[in-house]
């Protein structure tokens, strides 16, 4: 396991200093899955919350959730996003739906956690909107699936039970 860089040497808090560190193109693909009630999904599928469209609304909470990760976990780089996409995967024989987050940069710095806030605010904008028919929806598996660019390289989540 590596050295934590968010720690310095007197166990003291810090944002990590890129300014060395090269600019690269960078990737990220995240998902979160949320598991619903039966008639809940229907009513998502549907188009039939009166609060509008579930995952039209969901995506553009991730979309925007992508752009303001800095403002959500405090040791974040503000980063200037090239690119920002959320979809949605509908499991109607599980009444969930699994979303999907990819994000791209050309930065100094990584971008799993845009990628992970991105699917996971996409995931509490749909608990939000559709929580007065369903309380007890579940947010699952929120897990970064690959990442690609800067000194690590690429790499991709080999957990079978993630797509």
């Amino acid at each position: 396991m590596g050295e934590l860089t968010h720690i310095d040497d007197q166990g003291r808090v810090r944002m990590v200093d890129v300014t060395a560190k090269p600019v690269t193109s960078r990737s990220a693909r995240a998902q979160a899955v949320i598991h619903m009630q039966p008639d809940t999904f229907t009513m998502i599928r549907d188009q039939g919350v009166r609060k509008g469209n579930v995952l039209e609304t969901a995506r553009i909470a991730g979309v925007m959730a992508a752009k303001r990760t800095a403002d959500w976990i405090p040791m974040c780089h503000p980063l200037n996003l090239t690119h920002a996409q959320v979809d949605f995967f509908p499991e109607p024989s599980g009444a969930a739906i699994r979303i999907e987050a990819v994000v791209r940069v050309t930065a100094q710095t990584g971008i799993e956690m845009e990628a992970l806030t991105a699917a996971a605010a996409a995931a509490l904008t749909i608990y939000d909107m559709c929580k007065a028919y369903d309380r007890a929806m579940t947010i699952t598996d929120i897990v970064l699936l690959e990442k690609s660019g800067g000194k690590s390289g690429t790499w991709t989540r080999d957990d079978p039970a993630s797509k």
